[in-house]
């Protein structure tokens, strides 16, 4: 018998894995996919950590949290940048004074100011319908159209105007010539990729892969005095109000024969036509100069069941479903539930780690 039966090897599940374990419980840990550390995956292609599921920049302001890190690897010094190209102009993200330098040929805060609230107040809605006067209402109709609408409706795969408004409650846009993405105090990429971590989270666990929970459910559940789901809560109970929609991620990854593909590590395509959001060059997050290089092209896509989830749709639909889902989920005593499938919401990476520690304090 196992004391935690830990359905999936991502972060939340490993975390609350190698404290259990730390605390001499027996756990025994599957996923039904053949490698360890969920979505934060880096497997090593030409001596580089490729991000497999896309990018994942760590970022906290939690030392708490930054020091239990670091227990398990050492972060480098990157720093976000992402870029936009539209359709061949480069430009600066987040929104700050880089941006509008490009977009207006202007130099201080308060001419990006002025030119903003122009075009805020020229369409402005005074409760916006839908995505597109959401947007332009913060952002204005320069920035809007070439930064935001395309990007957005290649993610979601539908029209800004057929979009509601709640999708967008901010953007950022700073004043300053700060291309920084985050604003929190500590922010890195693991020294040698993400797996490393996850490979010292689980030593002396008993790890089990390619294990799909609900083809022997009865039986793993009879192994152990508890389990710990973090797969989607709609499939844990049979779909009973319906399956929770998602928005997917199809990554095309390619090997370059060349030293340098696009000169930064993310780049965002903001334009409608281009089919892919963006394209990761994987050696920039940790300054690697190799002969070769390696991108990942994410283009999204509709969410059928069986694929994988990667975006939840926090609509008002969805979220009464997943009430619903939650209303079971609290009712259980076998049963624990943690994680970004398991509660139906897009966590940070921080943030799954904060969550697991609320866990263990409440659990262990």
């Amino acid at each position: 018998m196992y004391d935690y039966l830990i359905v999936g090897a991502g972060l939340y599940g490993a975390i609350f894995a190698y404290e259990a374990n730390k605390r001499e419980k027996k756990v025994l840990v599957i996923d039904k996919r053949d490698h360890i550390g969920g979505n934060l995956y880096t497997k090593n292609i030409e001596n580089i950590n490729v991000h497999m599921y896309g990018a994942h920049i760590f970022h906290t302001s939690s030392i708490k949290v930054w020091d239990y890190l670091n227990n398990f690897t050492k972060f480098n010094n990157y720093i976000n940048s992402p870029i936009a190209n539209y359709k061949g102009e480069i430009y600066n993200l987040p929104f700050n004074m880089n941006t509008f330098s490009k977009i207006w040929d202007i130099s201080r805060p308060e001419e990006a100011k002025e030119i903003i609230n122009k075009q805020r107040k020229l369409l402005y809605k005074e409760n916006p319908s839908n995505l597109e006067e959401q947007a332009i209402n913060l952002i204005g109709t320069d920035i809007y159209e070439k930064l935001v609408k395309g990007y957005t409706e290649k993610q979601w795969g539908k029209k800004t105007t057929d979009l509601p408004p709640f999708i967008i409650k901010r953007l950022p846009v700073r004043f300053t010539y700060n291309n920084n993405y985050f604003n929190d105090i500590y922010q890195g990429i693991p020294i040698g990729g993400y797996t490393r971590i996850f490979d010292k989270l689980l030593k002396g666990i008993d790890v089990k892969l390619k294990i799909n929970y609900f083809d022997n459910r009865e039986q793993l559940d009879s192994i152990a005095r508890k389990i710990l789901y973090t797969g989607p809560i709609d499939e844990f109970y049979n779909y009973k109000y319906g399956p929770l929609e998602y928005r997917s991620i199809k990554f095309e990854h390619e090997v370059l024969d060349t030293d340098n593909y696009q000169g930064n590590a993310v780049v965002n395509y903001t334009d409608i036509d281009t089919p892919y959001t963006r394209i990761i060059e994987h050696k920039h997050f940790e300054f690697l100069e190799n002969e070769k290089t390696i991108i990942t092209k994410e283009y999204p896509k509709n969410w059928k069941r069986g694929e994988e989830p990667y975006y939840p749709i926090n609509d008002e639909i969805n979220n009464n479903k997943y009430q619903k889902y939650s209303v079971l989920a609290n009712q259980e005593t076998k049963y624990l539930f943690g994680g970004r499938l398991a509660e139906y919401k897009y966590y940070d990476m921080h943030v799954i780690v904060e969550k697991v520690f609320e866990l263990v304090n409440k659990e262990l």
